[in-house]
Formats: C-alpha cells, structure tokens, sequence
C-alpha cells in the first residue's frame, strides 16, 4: 500500500463527530480544532496537489518557435530522465506502532468504562443512603450506628448534656 493511500484510509477512518462528543473541556475542543484544521489541510492538498495530472510538453510547437535542435535536445535529456517509483518503507513501521497504540487505547478505554461503572454505583449508593436520611428516624439511624448510641447513651447516665455546658 502507498504511504498516499495509508494516508487516505487514516483520514476516512477518523470520526471527528464521535471525537467532539467525547472531548469535554474548552482546551480540549481548542486542540481537536486544530487538529481537524490540520487534517483538512492535509487531506486537501493530498486530494487536490499530488492527483494532477502531467502536463504532455508539446515540443512541436517548441520546435515551430524555437531552433529545432535546442528542443530535440532538450526533448532526448527530458526523455531519459528515470524517475523512480517511490517505495514506501515508512509505513510498515508506522502501522506497528499504530496497531500498539490502537491496542493501549483500547485498554484505556476499558479501565475508564469500568472505573466510571463504579463511580456511577457509589454515587447511586451515597444517593440512597441521602435518600434513606431524609425519612430516617433518630431510633433508626442509631440503630444502625450502635457505637454512637452508646456514647450517647454514656453521656446521658453521666448527665452530660451538651458539649462545654458541664466543663
């Protein structure tokens, strides 16, 4: 595969809608914002730049205009030019250490799917137990906290009735 056509299978295969959803803080949206200029940029200039066409040189009309010679030699050394097929070495490489990436967010993901299920059940619980506060009775609340009955039952036999009253 081309390093072009890597490149343009990247680009399809980014989307930018999902991204603006998970993307929460202003700085954050700043930075896909220039991100997504960047690839437009990018995109369009692989679109537009490197898909034009050769322009064939008409050297009969340079030969019409010009000593016949000088364009015959110009046309011979134009001719024998040997450009090269690019062999894309790079994106081999790349594409390994796309994949190790691909899988560590993955991962991440994973960890961060389980860690906001839990905060989701604890902040469910704290609103039950607050939930469970607002009908609950004195007797209620003390039996389900007997250490803190006993002290207070302690202060009663003591006659301590209030904090700093009595000292």
């Amino acid at each position: 595969m081309s390093g072009k056509a890597a490149v343009q299978r990247a680009f399809k295969a980014i989307d930018w809608e999902k991204l603006a959803r998970v993307v929460v803080s202003e700085e954050g949206k700043r930075e896909m914002a220039a991100l997504k200029r960047a690839h437009d940029e990018v995109s369009h200039t692989l679109n537009t730049k490197f898909n034009e066409k050769v322009v064939e040189i008409d050297w009969a009309l340079y030969r019409s205009k010009l000593n016949p010679k000088i364009v015959d030699m110009f046309e011979q050394s134009y001719k024998s030019i040997e450009i090269p097929d690019y062999v894309d070495t790079l994106t081999p490489e790349f594409e390994k250490e796309h994949q190790q990436l691909v899988a560590k967010a993955a991962e991440e993901e994973e960890t961060s799917k389980r860690e906001a299920a839990r905060l989701k059940a604890e902040i469910e619980k704290i609103r039950a137990q607050k939930d469970a506060l607002k009908t609950m009775t004195v007797d209620e609340y003390l039996a389900k906290n007997p250490k803190l009955k006993e002290k207070f039952d302690e202060e009663i036999r003591n006659h301590n009735w209030g904090y700093g009253a009595n000292q």
